[in-house]
């Protein structure tokens, strides 16, 4: 066989796609550092996602294409790496460092949408990726409690005259709240004007540096601080947090309804069903449904979303969040592997909506 050429491998793997995207591995520009030797095929994928779960059916189709095309005579090595995608079209001014925003909202209080947040950035981190974290709930800020940095507060650090916060980091994460800025016994009694500038200033006026994806923990319901905060940066897309109980779906409803509004237009990246099942110590594999049974998934297929996710209520969750410490660092596998695979799912639909949909940028609407 005469000398293969790196344009010949371009041309195989060109056959090879990604099956998220749905585009081939090379229009993706996935391939890198290609080389060739008598009896070896090496070269290097670019994932979009750190921990993509379809990392072996892109290895083994890679390896297929090659022997196809080329022959079977080479020895074929796939090697990986990951660069987090992005599809940002606005002027970065705010944020210039920040790949993707993802908010995690939910039509009511009372869902667990703090928990999921806080696990979900942590979850991320674990990951691989460099992520931040916005507890956006002014008015019933919990993150510090849940991260265990309580009491703390954030420094400080004056560039050209002006003072500019550091977030706290802790477990992979860096963290900013209202809670780390104030007494935590001290009632938040602000108007929406005062509550939307305080959360432009964590935009603002904080040293974010380089990161993968920064998470908004958004406060409960549909509001003004929800509409300043897209407004402001350019939100990725969302995720919703409801429970299987009626009264959950219908007010996560109106959330999506909120982020599909065509002068908001903020795509909602899918459904994740908190509380969804209960499993008792001594019965392991027992799943008890107290709130009913695949609300979620109702959910997400009338909307066509996708179910990013399915958390079961345990013990843990309490006996963690009183040691201040987040879930998806404990003991229970089962709640490991549930946020896990969550934070998995969102990562893939980041990469297929930054792939497929438009660009994201900041909301314009009309005052009212």
């Amino acid at each position: 066989m005469g000398k293969v050429s790196k344009e010949a491998v371009l041309e195989a793997l060109s056959q090879v796609n990604d099956p998220d995207l749905g585009k081939d591995l090379v229009s993706l520009k996935m391939i890198e550092e290609i080389e060739i030797s008598d009896k070896l095929i090496s070269f290097n994928v670019v994932l979009t996602t750190p921990a993509c779960p379809l990392k072996d059916k892109i290895e083994s189709d890679c390896i297929e294409a090659i022997h196809q095309t080329i022959g079977d005579d080479f020895e074929v090595a796939v090697h990986f790496s990951s660069q987090v995608t992005s599809k940002r079209i606005d002027k970065k001014d705010l944020l210039p460092g920040v790949k993707n925003i993802i908010a995690v909202a939910s039509g009511k209080g009372g869902v667990g949408k703090s928990t999921v947040a806080v696990n979900l950035a942590i979850a991320l981190a674990q990951n691989g990726s460099s992520v931040g974290l916005i507890d956006a709930d002014i008015y019933g800020p919990s993150v510090p409690l849940m991260m265990g940095i309580k009491g703390q507060r954030p420094g400080v650090e004056k560039i050209d005259d002006k003072h500019f916060i550091i977030p706290i980091e802790k477990y992979g994460v860096k963290i900013l709240s209202i809670g780390l800025l104030i007494d935590d016994r001290q009632a938040v009694v602000w108007r929406g004007p005062m509550v939307a500038s305080a959360l432009k200033q964590f935009v603002t006026d904080c040293i974010w540096g380089e990161l993968d994806y920064l998470v908004l923990d958004m406060p409960p319901g549909t509001g003004d601080i929800h509409l300043s905060l897209v407004q402001t940066v350019p939100v990725t897309g969302a995720v919703i947090v409801t429970t299987p109980q009626d009264v959950a779906l219908d007010d996560a409803r109106k959330a999506i309804s909120m982020f599909r509004m065509p002068n908001i237009d903020v795509p909602v990246l899918g459904v994740v069903e908190n509380m969804s099942y209960f499993t008792p110590p001594e019965l392991p594999d027992k799943k008890y449904y107290i709130f009913g049974q695949a609300g979620g998934k109702q959910l997400a297929d009338e909307y066509d979303l996708p179910l990013l996710g399915e958390i079961p209520i345990v013990e843990d969750i309490r006996e963690n969040s009183q040691q201040e410490k987040p879930v998806v660092l404990g003991t229970n596998e089962k709640l490991k592997t549930a946020f896990m695979q969550f934070a998995v799912n969102t990562e893939q639909q980041v990469a297929i909506r930054n792939a497929k949909s438009e660009p994201t940028k900041t909301v314009e609407t009309a005052s009212t």
